[in-house]
C-alpha cells in the first residue's frame, strides 16, 4: 500500500525540520548540534530525518538502540552516532563494525566492549555516562574516575566523551539541573587533574539547549543532544515560549470515510457512551488506536479539524475507526480532516492533545504506528 492508497496518512515537513536544524545549530553556540534519531526519529522516520539534519548543520546523531544506528549505516549516513545508553554483549560486535560511539558505564560492559574490539582488531569509541542525578543509567559520581580510567587502560578503547542527563530541565525553576551541572563539572575537573578530559563533555538535552544552558563546560567541545525540538516541539508546557519560532515537522490527516445524520438521544460507538442531546452530523475517519490515536481521546475533550472549524471526537475511539460530532454542518465523503496540524486558522498540537491527556508530546508523535503512510515534503522544494 503507498501512502496514496489510505484516507489516513502523516505529512512531515522536512523544510520546517530543516529550518528548525539551523536555528538550532545556532543557538547551541560553540557546542555541536546532535540530532536524536531514536525511535525513527520519533516518529518521523529516522532516516530521513537524519539525512535533513546533516544537511541543516547537524554534527552528528543519537539513537537508543543498536539496530537504530545499524538502520542508519545501511543507508549510507556516514555521520558520527552516540547509542545513548549500554547495550547487550550481543550487540557489540555490530555496534564496532558500525563504528558507532558507545555509551558505558558499568565495569562488565567496559570489559566486554573492550574485549570484542581488540577481536576485531578495532578502536572502540566510548562515552561515559555519569549519573548526576536522573538515577535511571550512569556510573555514580563516586566511580567515575575508576570507570575513566578504566577505559584510558583498555588499548582497543578510546574515551571520546564524558556526560550527563538532566532530569528537569524542561522545568525551569527546578534547583536539580544547577545542581547536576555543578556535579557534572566537578567530574570533569577531577578528570582534567588526572589528565583523562575527554574531546566532548556534554550535557544539554532539547530543554537544557533552547534555554541556553552552557553545555561546553567553560573549555572543551560540548555536544547538544537535541531531540524533540528539532521536530517543532515544547520539550514542556513551560517552555513553549521558547520554541515560538520552531515549526511543528508532523501532521496527521484523514477523509471522512462515512457521514451519517442521527437523532438526539442516539448512542455512538462501543458501549454507547456517548448520547446525542441533539441532532447530529457525525463524520467516521478511517484511524484510529492501531494508529496511535489514544482510544480515550474521545473522553477528555479530543478533537478534530473538519472544515477549519473544531469538532469534538464522539465515542470511543475504536482500532480503525473514529467518530466526529460535525453539529450542523454540510459533511461529504472524502473531506479533508485534520486530527494534528493546522486548517484554516485553527491548530492542533502535538502538547495540546498530550495536556489533555495528561502526558507529553513526546508520546503524541512516537506513539503514531508505523501503518500510518508518511509522505515527505522535501526540503530542497
Amino acid at each position: 500500500m503507498s501512502a496514496t492508497d489510505r484516507w489516513a496518512w502523516a505529512e512531515v515537513d522536512l523544510l520546517a525540520l530543516s529550518e528548525n536544524v539551523k536555528a538550532l545549530v545556532k543557538q547551541a553556540g560553540r557546542a555541536e548540534l546532535w540530532a536524536t534519531v531514536k525511535a525513527n526519529g520519533y516518529g518521523h522516520g529516522a532516516v530521513e530525518v537524519a539525512r535533513t539534519a546533516l544537511a541543516s548543520g547537524a554534527s552528528g546523531l543519537c539513537v537508543a538502540l543498536a539496530d537504530e544506528a545499524h538502520e542508519l549505516r545501511q543507508a549510507k549516513i556516514t555521520a558520527p552516532i552516540l547509542i545513548v545508553s549500554e547495550q547487550p554483549e550481543t550487540q557489540h560486535e555490530q555496534m564496532l563494525r558500525d563504528d558507532v560511539a558507545a555509551t558505558l558505564y558499568n565495569e562488565a560492559s567496559i570489559s566486554s566492549y573492550a574485549a570484542e574490539a581488540a577481536r576485531l582488531g578495532v578502536i572502540g569509541r566510548v562515552h561515559l555516562k555519569v549519573d548526576t542525578g536522573m538515577h535511571r543509567v550512569g556510573a555514580p559520581i563516586e566511580d567515575a574516575l575508576v570507570r575513566a580510567k578504566q577505559i584510558n587502560s583498555l588499548k582497543s578503547l578510546t574515551l571520546e566523551g564524558v556526560y550527563t542527563h538532566f532530569a528537569a530541565a524542561d522545568l525551569p525553576e527546578h534547583s536539580a539541573t544547577d545542581l547536576q551541572r555543578q556535579k557534572f563539572v566537578e567530574v570533569i575537573k577531577l578528570l582534567e587533574q588526572n589528565s583523562l578530559r575527554p574531546k566532548y563533555t556534554h550535557t544539554a538535552n532539547s530543554s537544557a539547549a533552547i534555554r541556553e544552558i552552557d553545555t561546553a563546560l567553560v573549555t572543551g567541545l560540548g555536544i547538544a543532544r537535541v531531540g524533540i525540538a528539532i521536530y517543532g516541539i515544547a520539550p514542556s508546557i513551560e517552555l513553549e515560549s521558547h520554541v515560538a519560532k520552531l515549526k511543528p515537522v508532523m501532521s496527521i490527516h484523514a477523509r471522512v470515510s462515512h457521514v451519517q445524520r442521527l437523532k438526539a438521544g442516539e448512542g455512538i460507538s462501543y458501549g454507547l457512551r456517548s448520547k446525542l442531546e441533539c441532532d447530529a452530523t457525525i463524520a467516521t475517519l478511517p484511524i484510529g488506536y492501531a494508529d496511535g490515536i489514544p482510544r480515550r481521546l474521545w473522553s477528555v475533550g479530543g478533537e478534530v479539524l473538519i472544515g477549519g472549524k473544531r469538532c469534538p471526537i464522539i465515542g470511543v475511539v475504536t482500532m480503525d475507526q473514529l467518530m466526529v460530532n460535525c453539529a450542523d454542518a454540510q459533511i461529504k465523503i472524502g473531506d479533508h480532516a485534520v486530527l494534528l496540524g493546522t486548517q484554516g486558522t485553527e491548530t492542533i498540537t502535538a502538547n495540546e492533545i498530550a495536556t489533555r491527556l495528561e502526558t507529553i508530546g513526546y508520546e503524541i508523535v512516537c506513539g503514531i504506528s508505523s501503518r500510518v503512510p508518511r509522505r515527505y515534503i522535501d526540503a530542497k522544494k
